[in-house]
């Protein structure tokens, strides 16, 4: 079996009358694909704010490894191997892609400071960072400016970002939104060679990039849990169908 990354227990969030979360019990191994679908409402961004500790819940827990990181900030959890590409994507436009993936390297390390210094940057930073393009396939675009590159490779800029936080568990928040559908394999493309033991969540709207990356697909409704399966097993579950699947691309 493998091992449970990432568990939340009864986790809840009201705001005010409002239940935006309510009772969810949600479990994510190590090395997992899986994908968060529902309509507009549905409460999964709110679920995310609550796995990162952007929001606090209003009950119930979130386990990191078996540990209970509900009290922990959002920098804690980050630190324990919690990340995600919409907390990160303040990509900073006037610098090239390879200084944008230093920062963040740079920061994990502890080494921030080095990069405004008069001498200049650490050698094993700069090689981690290059190497981390090199899996993304954006060696070739590490000296460029990040306003220069299509809107696509952006986006793996961003994802580079994520992968220098050595996450455990990464949190994509509709990685291929805004990228045209023509360039979405390449964003598809990067998460299939992401390192296999990263447990990976993601929130897509698009129906193909869920069931081309997904191993299994947790669906929300009104802030619940309504169905969770493989791919097959949610696409021919006629309840999914009526209230999600059937106006895929509404939600």
């Amino acid at each position: 079996m493998s091992e449970v990354r990432l568990e939340t227990r009864a986790l809840s969030r009201n705001f005010g009358a409002l239940a935006a979360v309510q009772q969810i019990n949600f479990k994510i191994d190590a090395g997992a694909r899986h994908a968060l679908i529902g309509p507009n409402g549905a409460g999964k961004t709110t679920f995310i704010n609550l796995l990162t500790g952007l929001l606090r819940p209003t009950d119930g827990q979130v386990l990191l490894g078996g540990r209970d990181i509900t009290a922990l900030s959002q920098a804690e959890r980050v630190k324990l191997g919690i990340a995600r590409t919409f907390q990160i994507n303040r990509l900073f436009r006037g610098l090239s892609v390879l200084e944008n993936v230093y920062i963040a390297v740079a920061e994990r390390v502890g080494a921030a400071s080095s990069m405004f210094r008069a001498a200049g940057a650490r050698a094993d930073v700069i090689e981690e960072s290059m190497h981390l393009l090199e899996t993304l396939k954006l060696q070739d675009d590490a000296r460029q400016r990040v306003s220069e590159l299509p809107y696509g490779r952006q986006r793996l800029i961003e994802l580079a970002i994520a992968l220098g936080l050595k996450p455990e568990v990464l949190l994509l928040d509709e990685p291929a939104a805004g990228v045209p559908s023509a360039e979405s394999h390449i964003i598809l493309d990067a998460i299939d060679r992401l390192p296999k033991h990263i447990a990976v969540l993601i929130i897509e709207h698009d129906m193909d990039v869920v069931f081309r990356f997904a191993q299994r697909i947790t669906v929300m409704v009104s802030g619940m849990v309504f169905a969770e399966g493989t791919p097959k097993e949610i696409e021919a579950d006629l309840d999914v169908r009526a209230v999600y699947l059937g106006q895929a691309g509404h939600g």
